[in-house]
């Protein structure tokens, strides 16, 4: 019996309008019984079953009309009542003008007691109407609770306001998931100790107490910005007592208007950052990428993909995507066509290093502006393969770097990194060698560029070359985020090369926001420093992942040392010592002073390392690549031992 009242099943409307009418069919008798102080001889009088006849039909009419019906009873609400209360006071109006002007002149009836009557009507018949739907919902949700919830989370919702009540009524109107709403915590004294929606609402310092006491697994936050009103600090004490903390968007931003599973998403620890947002000048950046035909090279990769996306909104002319990834350039077409349907994109594949390639692309699609994002970045990868990083981290950018000179382009914008910086590692080396070309490029009006076997003729420099050199990205591909994740959820060992070590971190969106407020104030000639706020130790970056995930570090989950790789050090820096910053109008860019190198120069060494490129001696090739760069010590790597001896006796590796 009660799989058959209480089931998902709704039912149907012309069963609910049938339902009403009687009721309120039945009011009208009820209230001339009561106002005729029970006197009967009226009403097996025909003429009052003819106005109980026009009653229902007018009835049933303003309740269609204002679909009374199509409510589902165990969801009513506050509207739905205050409808039901318009379609009697309605029905009651309509009903008492018609049978003035149409039947007390044809069917006599003792209008005496007339007003008092539909008065009266009036409130029994809409109080029954409105505890009919009051019973039938708290009869569901009483059904509910004795549904056994041995397997179902108990969860606490932060906040009390109306986006907190939505969502607690989307939890609970859902049958496919398995939170129970516990209570609200919220931090404004007035509403502790109170109920709402028939739940209490606890002061944030309780859920210690809740926790122990209820055992509550996990709280629920809502919106994107979690350091606001006491967030922060209930979020630490969340993640410091090993309770999940779980996320969902502001109610504007549910699809369609409703609440789904699948916006239900665990705190990242992305959201951990607690920076202050980055308020960028768009109508700069608009005013730069706006109708300008626009290249990215490493366009499948986690920064150009971002520099795509968000590109796309400043309404280019079009967007060429170059990349030799395969699968994840043909991935991030596919979510162009998804997401930005009508943007003006050209998906081309192809290596940097083949100039030949690059030309093609260049001759073809004529870029004004390049964001120059290919790199190879993975440190032991590139320590085990130097001549890769050189061909591509150096060759590959002098390719597109020549050729935006040759094709006229407007501005060449380089992603760099903050291990180019007193390098220890190959991959740093390489970028730190990419950064010295495409700064030389500034020091010169006129170049001579070669094209193959080919000398062309000295060109003029017209185009403004500009670096952006930033730390870690939180989430990119083959970042320490990503691992830790897939550590955590296969039950661990955590792996973390030293306890000591250090890094910058700033989320994907923000670096690429800043890259493109770069790009948009630079004037060439520019290395641009972010603001990366304070270094990470990755070991607690783990302890706090771990936690995220409702674990205990040591306990759950072990963390465990492996010792430097090959070329890592201990912390990264964004500045030499030598360099200097000039404040720019944006609070969290700077630009370094850099030490100027003639471009004539970087060309004869670029020239001289490519050829001992080519001679697959790596030891000759990473000492040319220190004798070029002489703050470049390696760090736990092969090539320490070059380090050991002056530049001039070593002859023999």
């Amino acid at each position: 019996m009660k799989r058959l009242l209480f089931r998902d099943k709704t039912y149907s409307r012309w069963l609910i309008l049938m339902i009403d009418q009687i009721i309120i069919s039945w009011t009208l008798f009820m209230s001339f019984m009561l106002i005729n102080k029970f006197e009967y001889i009226q009403l097996f009088n025909s003429n009052f079953l003819v106005y109980t006849a026009f009653y229902s039909m007018i009835a049933v009419c303003v309740f269609i009309g204002m679909r009374i019906h199509t409510g589902i009873i165990r969801y009513s609400n506050t509207q739905d009542i205050i409808r039901i209360f318009l379609a009697v006071l309605l029905t009651s109006f309509i009903f008492t003008i018609g049978s003035k002007l149409l039947l007390m002149q044809y069917f006599e009836i003792s209008s005496k007691w007339f007003p008092e009557i539909m008065i009266m009507n009036f409130f029994v018949s809409s109080s029954l109407l409105i505890i009919l739907r009051v019973a039938v919902k708290s009869l569901f949700s009483y059904m509910k609770t004795m549904e056994p919830c041995d397997k179902k989370e108990n969860i606490l919702i932060y906040g009390s306001g109306s986006d907190s009540i939505l969502v607690k009524k989307a939890l609970e109107g859902g049958n496919s998931n398995n939170l129970n709403v516990f209570a609200f915590v919220d931090d404004n004294s007035d509403k502790i100790n109170k109920h709402i929606e028939q739940k209490n609402v606890y002061h944030s310092k309780s859920i210690e107490a809740l926790k122990h006491k209820f055992n509550i697994q996990k709280v629920l936050f809502i919106g994107d910005d979690l350091n606001i009103n006491g967030k922060k600090v209930t979020i630490d004490k969340c993640i410091e007592l090993g309770i999940k903390v779980v996320t969902v968007p502001q109610s504007d931003k549910w699809l369609y208007g409703k609440l789904t599973l699948n916006q239900i998403k665990d705190l990242k620890i992305e959201d951990l950052l607690h920076r202050e947002p980055i308020v960028l000048t768009k109508n700069n950046i608009l005013r730069e990428m706006q109708g300008k035909r626009i290249l990215i090279t490493g366009a499948a990769g986690s920064i150009g993909s971002e520099i795509v996306r968000q590109i796309i909104g400043f309404n280019p002319e079009f967007v060429v995507l170059c990349d030799q990834a395969e699968t994840p350039l043909h991935d991030l077409q596919l979510e162009i066509e998804d997401d930005f349907k009508g943007a003006k994109t050209h998906i081309v594949m192809a290596n940097i290093q083949n100039r030949c390639r690059m030309k093609t692309i260049f001759e073809e699609y004529k870029p004004q502006i390049v964001f120059h994002a290919a790199a190879y970045k993975h440190v032991p990868m590139m320590e085990n393969n130097p001549s890769e990083a050189i061909l591509t981290n150096v060759l590959g950018t002098k390719n597109i770097a020549d050729l935006a000179i040759e094709y006229g382009v407007e501005k060449f914008v380089m992603i760099s990194t903050d291990k180019a910086v007193r390098p220890t590692n190959i991959m740093g080396a390489s970028k730190r060698l990419a950064e010295m070309y495409i700064q030389s490029l500034n020091n010169d009006k006129n170049l001579t560029i070669s094209d193959e076997n080919t000398i062309v003729q000295p060109t003029e420099i017209r185009t403004k070359f500009i670096t952006t050199r930033f730390g870690n990205v939180l989430g990119s591909n083959g970042s320490v985020i990503p691992r830790f994740k897939a550590q955590i959820a296969r039950g661990g060992p955590v792996a973390v090369t030293h306890p000591e070590i250090t890094r910058y971190f700033m989320t994907i969106p923000e670096s690429v926001q800043l890259v493109l407020e770069a790009a948009a104030m630079g004037n060439g000639g520019e290395i641009y420093i972010f603001d990366m706020g304070d270094p990470v130790k990755i070991v607690d970056l783990a302890i706090s992942m771990i936690k995220l995930a409702g674990l205990v570090p040591d306990k759950d989950i072990k963390i465990i040392f492996t010792g430097l790789r090959p070329g890592e050090k201990l912390y990264e820096e964004l500045l030499m010592v030598e360099e200097q910053t000039i404040p720019t109008y944006h609070p969290k860019i700077k630009i370094s002073k850099i030490i100027n190198h003639s471009i004539f120069y970087v060309q004869s060494v670029i020239e001289e390392l490519l050829l001992l490129n080519n001679s697959n001696n790596d030891y000759a090739m990473v000492k040319k690549m220190k004798e070029i760069i002489p703050d470049f010590k390696s760090k736990n790597s092969k090539y320490e031992n070059i380090d050991q001896y002056p530049v001039g006796m070593i002859n023999t590796f």
